[in-house]
């Protein structure tokens, strides 16, 4: 079969798109993944094929606009997110669809619905990929709230809450999206949410040994286990040279996150670590006179899976993605969120036992980041569980299980359930969908 995986984000959601990718052409498929330019060669190095979608996440977030969004609450989150979504919407639509054309099955994640607009255009399945827990649960809050615990019916109702809230904000611009690019009617009600009705099939990278399936999900909820590429063990001969040249260092690097004022940024981190007396390794931050020295290297893109596991411990910013390779190089983390999910990881990685209380973002200091390090560095049953936990989490092969699933929601789905595709959608127009037929099942390959 023919799968198409929506990327529509930074590295983040890119990267595990991959390795599910991967895991899904070792069983003989072939895969597509339409992300932002920016990734392109991390998906073509993969040995899968790349689709454009064109607007690029940095960009967004280094805008002012994107900064008001990081340093905004969950009401001016929602403000801020659809002053960002809005004048791309329509080419986001249109990259995907025609990313997707020939595809037998959609894999998004539920942002703005993505994947109901281009399956639903299409006439083909769809699973939902989620890279935190945000199926509604009694357990504990919406990530984007921390996941914290408010009782287990606000909990539930926290999810709907923020769903219908996104979807209200969004709902103008998506409909016309929908009109104007697929062809399709308009939502009525909430755009968000629907697909959770119907049944599809959720797969959420992430660990239960992270975070506990709660007793509430329904079946066609699964946890699998992080997406995660297998490590090159390539780490470049600089930083091999810096690894070999004394103790192993902490790892400090924030992803995509934008601060303020980087330079600062860089200061607090350096200062911070040769105060916990130890070496550093920094990533993504501009290098400032402060970092000059024999204790300190400077990297690009790295890979973290191969570069982690060779760390004292990891200060990062709590991506779902990045959070996942901490936990499994098997050292301690600790976590300087910035906004939406970060926060609930950075809580879950405390709460394991695995690093430090959260260090938020606005609240760091050389101080306090020292002293974390020191922790992260010296606490020996901190330590040892981080070490039990990461040995635990090299057994699972979440990307692989996904695999399986998205076989099973493709062989198994009901006919009626399909539609005929519509035309494909090219960057010259947009044509309109083909006549419905009654009873016929859209044309779709089995799994192998």
């Amino acid at each position: 079969m023919k799968v198409s995986l929506l990327a529509v984000g930074t590295r983040g959601d890119t990267q595990p798109c991959a390795a599910l990718g991967v895991r899904l052409r070792e069983r003989g498929h072939e895969v597509s993944i339409v992300a932002p330019h920016n990734y392109e060669s991390l998906i073509v190095d993969a040995g899968l094929e790349y689709r454009p979608l064109e607007f690029d996440p940095a960009k967004i977030v280094q805008s002012e606009v994107g900064q008001e969004l990081l340093s905004s609450g969950p009401a001016g989150f929602v403000k801020n997110f659809r002053k960002v979504v809005g004048p791309i919407a329509g080419q986001i639509m249109q990259d995907c669809a025609a990313g997707s054309a020939d595809a037998d099955v959609i894999v998004a994640s539920p942002a703005g619905g993505l994947g109901r607009h281009i399956s639903e255009h299409l006439g083909v399945p769809q699973v939902l990929m989620h890279f935190q827990p945000s199926e509604p649960t009694g357990a504990f809050a919406n990530p984007l709230l921390r996941g914290r615990d408010l009782g287990r019916t606000a909990n539930r109702a926290s999810y709907r809450a923020l769903e219908r809230i996104t979807g209200l904000a969004l709902r103008t611009v998506l409909n016309d999206a929908r009109h104007r690019i697929l062809g399709l009617p308009p939502l009525t009600g909430d755009t968000f949410g629907l697909d959770r009705q119907e049944g599809i099939p959720v797969l959420c990278g992430a660990s239960p040994l992270v975070v506990p399936r709660p007793l509430d999900w329904p079946a066609h909820v699964h946890l699998t286990g992080a997406w995660t590429m297998p490590p090159s063990g390539h780490l470049g001969a600089d930083l091999e040279a810096f690894l070999d040249a004394g103790p192993a260092p902490v790892w400090v690097g924030f992803g995509s996150m934008e601060s303020d004022d980087p330079d600062a940024l860089g200061g607090t981190v350096v200062a911070a670590a040769r105060a916990a007396g130890m070496r550093v390794v920094v990533q993504g931050l501009p290098v400032t006179d402060v970092m000059r020295g024999d204790d300190v290297h400077i990297v690009g893109e790295t890979e973290h899976v191969t570069a982690f596991p060779r760390m004292a411990a990891i200060v990062h910013h709590g991506g779902a993605g990045t959070t996942a390779a901490a936990l499994g190089a098997g050292v301690p983390s600790v976590v300087c969120p910035f906004f939406g999910d970060q926060p609930y990881w950075a809580d879950r990685v405390a709460a394991i036992g695995v690093g430090p209380a959260p260090l938020p973002q606005k609240k760091l200091s050389a101080s306090r980041l020292s002293r974390a390090i020191w922790q992260a560095t010296h606490d020996e049953e901190m330590a040892r569980r981080a070490r039990g936990l990461g040995q635990a989490l090299a057994r699972e092969d979440g990307a692989a299980l996904a695999a399986a699933l998205i076989e099973e929601r493709v062989a198994g789905i009901p006919a009626r359930r399909f539609r005929p595709r519509s035309a494909p959608v090219t960057k010259a127009g947009t044509p309109k969908p083909e006549p419905r037929a009654s009873d016929e099942p859209a044309p779709h390959k089995r799994a192998a």
